[in-house]
């Protein structure tokens, strides 16, 4: 189910910098969509708004929740919210509250930055179900160089300038989800165009992945279409399951 999470994470991204201006506030929304064989079944939907907190950030929430009919093998019900720097997408603070088939999730991370450095207190409360315990923990992640999180990586995706990188480029980052340290690696293949409700879109293809500190993967590679155009909207993104895949479109 990480992947499915991670494939809802990604639709949050919201293009900064140079590329895109949503500092005024967006609102997007995307469908999930689950294919197996003949089945091809809306499975969640996504909705993303932003505002901006005060001078040189803003604040973004992310809400996902799964369709009726997937409840009945794995409920989803996640809000994340996260505050970032508008120029760099360095975030300051990062929260992911879910619920997930019956079980309650929150983290909680602050960061702290010294030059290259990053250390962050990442702080995690969890109840395997309503009869069981809330638990608490907490521990300190550190890193050199660009450092950001699952929700703020999405929008350093859509903030890069791809029309100046070449098929193969690549871009690399520290990531802290939750409790570990990943590096995430993006991979661009060029452009192609995206089919969506029968209209097609120029788009940037790229792929993603994330590995351990020993190099091992934590996940297979998934790959996303983003729009060409000014707004960089993420236009669609594939990534497979266990037993079929799931697929993510935007939605007008």
């Amino acid at each position: 189910m990480r992947k499915f999470l991670f494939i809802l994470f990604f639709v949050a991204g919201i293009a900064l910098g140079g590329h895109a201006d949503v500092t005024g506030g967006e609102s997007v929304n995307y469908r999930v969509m689950y294919k197996w064989g003949l089945v091809n079944k809306q499975a969640g939907r996504v909705n993303l708004s932003t505002r901006r907190a005060g001078s040189g950030a803003i604040d973004a929430r992310l809400v996902a929740r799964s369709e009726k009919w997937a409840d009945a093998f794995y409920s989803v019900r996640d809000t994340l919210l996260g505050r970032m720097n508008i120029v760099t997408m360095e975030p300051s603070y990062y929260e992911k509250i879910t619920h997930e088939g019956g079980e309650y999730k929150r983290d909680l991370i602050n960061y702290t930055r010294k030059g290259n450095h990053v250390s962050a207190t990442c702080k995690r409360w969890k109840q395997k179900s309503k009869k069981k315990p809330l638990t608490e923990s907490e521990i300190k992640l550190e890193a050199e160089g660009l450092t950001l999180d699952m929700l703020s990586s999405f929008y350093y995706m859509r903030s890069l300038d791809y029309a100046a990188m070449k098929p193969g480029d690549k871009k690399e980052l520290t990531v802290f989800s939750g409790k570990r340290k990943e590096r995430l690696t993006i991979t661009y293949h060029g452009r192609e165009n995206v089919k969506i409700d029968k209209e097609e879109y120029p788009a940037y293809k790229i792929s993603f992945s994330f590995t351990g500190e020993g190099g091992k993967k934590t996940s297979d590679d998934m790959e996303a279409w983003i729009s060409t155009a000014p707004d960089r909207i993420p236009l669609k993104l594939e990534g497979k399951l266990p037993v079929g895949k799931v697929q993510c479109f935007y939605m007008k």
